[in-house]
This record gives structure tokens, C-alpha cells and sequence, in this order.
């Protein structure tokens, strides 16, 4: 299989992480102390193929570190006894943090560990604010992330008679395109996987729009939203789009060859890029008579939580761990697998060499979307965002656009009016 991408030229300096701080050394906690050896156990909700190449960086961490060996242990956060840590998917995630604090933050477990962590001194602005506190200090670690990007079959186009050189840019260049595909046999021009997240919150990031008011309410009812539903909802009644489900479920049908076009996160490369035709990555579509588009699109993920309540040694096995994971060399390999974006600085130079020629373009035109213009008060992630709530209400709502013909302004005035009935701000 050929893989081919398009990119925007991304500065090396630019990474969604940078300016590193090192953890000063500290006093160790008062916890009970733990025999050297004991095995540290991490749990983690990653899909399948993610949480394979989680399991292989865990094993060369074991290889090559003196003291406890970390295990990964296939069980829910909250049944059984506490693990050390978990990495979580967002509904699992917010039951974890609702209640008594169940977590060490990040900062204290390198501090008091004596571990330098080369990573940033406050959370990117791009990435969901779940995992920074008051201070932009980091809380967890973001190790899953993604932004949606526009994949394009290269091969569908050429046939097609459509340029895979020069993808579209513009939404009204991939309503051209997706009217030439369905002209040519096409059955599926377009797919998008999360919808709800591609096609509201980092759509309206992309042309900086809020997806929060300044009253702390949900924004996605103005006239911008609106006029890009409707549209969507006209491409999929004429076949230009299908939606396949509230996830993944779209990556698999590109993948298959039976859609030509998909915007999902670009961590979606390593399934999307597994058929035998060539594909191309480009920047998400925009708005040419938007002002402000081209903004900035947001990255969201799992996180790793350090449990609370911990002895010294699990916190300074987990702190070793998070250390060699920013290791630029496990970057790579992280990113290889992933197909995630890097985890700071030095990810992001590693990925940017030259060395490793086109294989991790795809990750750059992703950092270029999230770095290459500074985000605004607009454009910023929320928490709300990131809520597994908020996005139910969503897709719920969608749905009935999908599925029933509900008009574009009354799902999205509904969807403003039930979160708001919820007090999720």
C-alpha cells in the first residue's frame, strides 16, 4: 500500500507542548512504604490497536528499568481495589473525577518523586482544560490525542477525474468534488467519524467561532452553525454524505475503500491507511466567507490519572514511566502506532525529521491546524467540550437531523436548551 500526504510547511518550534519545566526535587510523601519490586499497575480504556502498542511501550519501559515493573491490567477504574493509574475514556473519566479527589496531580507525583518530566509549564489553550488546574498545571497527562483532519482516497479521484494532488480546501470545493464522485458510481463520497465533534465544536474552533458564551452557555445555535448543518443535512438527503454512527464507525468504511472522503481525527491513519489504494491528508475544509477561518482546531483524548493515596515507590515507577514515554525515540514509536499526536517539544521535533522522510506527515498537518495560528477566547477547548454529557445531548440531536429531517435550527436550539436544563457549564 502507497501512502501519500499533502502538508502546510509547520515550524519545528511549534508543538502543542513546549516551553519545558523540569520537577524540582522534593520531599517524599508520607506514604507507606512498598517492597522495591512490587509490580505498579495501570489500567487503560485505549481501543484495541492503541492499547497493543501501550502494552509494547510498557514492556521496553520494563526492560530497561531497574526497580518496579508496570502491568497492565485489562479492569474498569472502579472495580476492585485502586490501580496506581488509568488512562480513561471521557464517560468513565468524568465518574472518576466527580466526588472526593481520586488523583495526585502529575506535577506533585514528578515533584515529590524527584523526576524531571520535560513537559509544559501550563496546558495548551487547543487541548480540553479537564487535565490542567487553576494554574495551567498539569493534572493528568494527555496521551491520546487528536484533531479531525480531511483524509482523501487517492486513487477514487484519480479515477474520478478529480485532482488527489490539490484536495479540496473549501467546503464548497468538497460539495464539487462529492457531486463528481456521486456522478462517477460513487456511493459514499463523504463520512465523518464523531460528528458531534468534528462538525460543531472544532468546526466552529476552525472559524473562531464559541462554542461557549461568554455566559458559560452552549453557542452552537448561531446563524454559522446553523447554515453548516443545514448543509450537511442537504449533502446527506442528495448522497453526498453518509453518517455511520456517534464514533469510529466511518474510519472503517473509508478504510474499506467505500467512502472517498473522511474527516476524523488523524490518529484514525494507521485503520484508514490499511486498504490498498493511496491515501491523502489535508487540513480540515472551511469557509472561505467566514472571517477568522482558519483559526485553530482543538485536540481531545484519553488521559492518565495517578491515583491518590499511593506509596513513594508506585509514584516514583509511574513518574520513571511518564519520563521514558516523552522520551523522543518512544515518541516516534508512539506515534507510529498511534498515530497520536506527540506529547511535547521533543515529540514534535522528532516527528518533524526529516529522516523519517513522508511517514509522519499526517501528524504535522495536525499540529499545524492546532499551533499555526494562537488560539482566542473563540477558539480555545472547554470543558464542556470534553463532556461526555454535552456530546450525548449532541448526538441525540443530530440523529434526528440524520435520521428523522429535523430541521438544522430547532436541533441545534433544542440542544442548547436541554444542556442547559442539565446545569453543565
Amino acid at each position: 500500500m502507497k501512502i501519500q500526504f499533502l502538508i502546510t510547511p509547520v515550524a519545528l518550534a511549534l508543538s502543542l507542548i513546549c516551553n519545558p519545566v523540569l520537577a524540582a526535587k522534593g520531599k517524599a510523601p508520607a506514604n507507606p512504604p512498598a517492597p522495591a519490586a512490587a509490580d505498579v499497575e495501570i489500567a487503560s480504556q485505549l481501543p484495541k490497536d492503541k492499547q497493543e502498542a501501550l502494552q509494547t511501550l510498557i514492556s521496553r519501559f520494563n526492560d530497561a528499568n531497574k526497580g518496579s515493573r508496570i502491568v497492565l491490567v485489562d479492569r474498569a477504574w472502579d472495580a476492585g481495589a485502586p490501580l496506581t493509574a488509568q488512562i480513561l475514556d471521557p464517560v468513565s473519566e468524568e465518574a472518576f473525577l466527580a466526588g472526593k479527589q481520586r488523583y495526585k496531580p502529575l506535577y506533585a507525583v514528578a515533584k515529590d518523586a524527584g523526576v524531571k518530566l520535560d513537559l509544559a509549564e501550563r496546558g495548551a489553550p487547543v487541548v480540553a482544560p479537564i487535565s490542567v488546574d487553576a494554574k495551567g498545571r498539569l493534572l493528568g497527562l494527555p496521551v491520546a490525542l487528536a484533531t479531525p483532519v480531511f483524509f482523501v482516497n487517492q486513487d477514487v479521484f484519480r479515477k474520478n477525474g478529480l485532482d488527489p494532488a490539490s484536495p479540496p480546501k473549501t467546503w464548497a470545493e468538497v460539495q464539487d468534488a462529492a457531486g463528481k464522485l456521486v456522478d462517477g458510481g460513487v456511493a459514499c463520497p463523504l463520512t465523518v467519524a464523531r460528528p458531534a465533534t468534528a462538525l460543531l465544536e472544532n468546526t466552529a474552533a476552525w472559524h473562531n467561532e464559541p462554542f461557549v458564551n461568554a455566559k458559560g452557555d452552549l453557542a452552537v445555535n448561531g446563524l454559522n452553525y446553523v447554515r453548516h448543518l443545514a448543509r450537511m443535512a442537504s449533502w446527506q438527503k442528495s448522497r453526498y454524505l453518509q453518517i455511520f454512527g456517534h464514533g469510529d464507525e466511518a474510519v472503517d468504511r473509508f478504510a474499506s475503500g467505500e467512502c472517498a472522503m473522511l474527516i476524523a481525527g488523524q490518529s484514525a491513519m494507521p485503520v484508514a491507511s490499511k486498504g490498498s489504494f493511496a491515501v491523502g491528508v489535508s487540513a480540515l475544509p472551511y469557509y472561505q466567507d467566514v472571517q477568522g477561518a482558519r483559526q485553530n482546531t482543538l485536540a481531545d483524548g484519553p488521559v492518565l490519572w495517578v491515583s491518590a493515596g499511593r506509596n513513594a515507590n508506585e509514584y516514583k515507577t509511574i513518574a520513571k514511566f511518564v519520563a521514558f514515554w516523552l522520551e523522543p525515540t518512544q515518541q516516534i514509536d508512539w506515534m507510529r502506532a498511534t498515530g497520536y499526536l506527540p506529547l511535547n517539544r521533543s515529540g514534535a521535533f522528532a516527528a518533524s525529521s526529516r529522516s523519517f522522510g513522508s511517514e509522519l506527515n499526517y501528524i504535522k498537518v495536525a499540529v499545524d491546524q492546532l499551533v499555526a495560528t494562537p488560539a482566542t477566547a473563540n477558539s480555545r477547548a472547554t470543558a464542556m467540550g470534553h463532556s461526555p454529557r454535552v456530546l450525548k445531548v449532541l448526538e441525540e440531536e443530530l440523529d434526528g437531523v440524520w435520521n428523522q429531517g429535523k430541521a438544522a435550527k430547532l436541533a441545534l436550539d433544542e440542544a442548547v436548551s436541554r444542556i442547559r436544563a442539565l446545569g453543565i457549564r
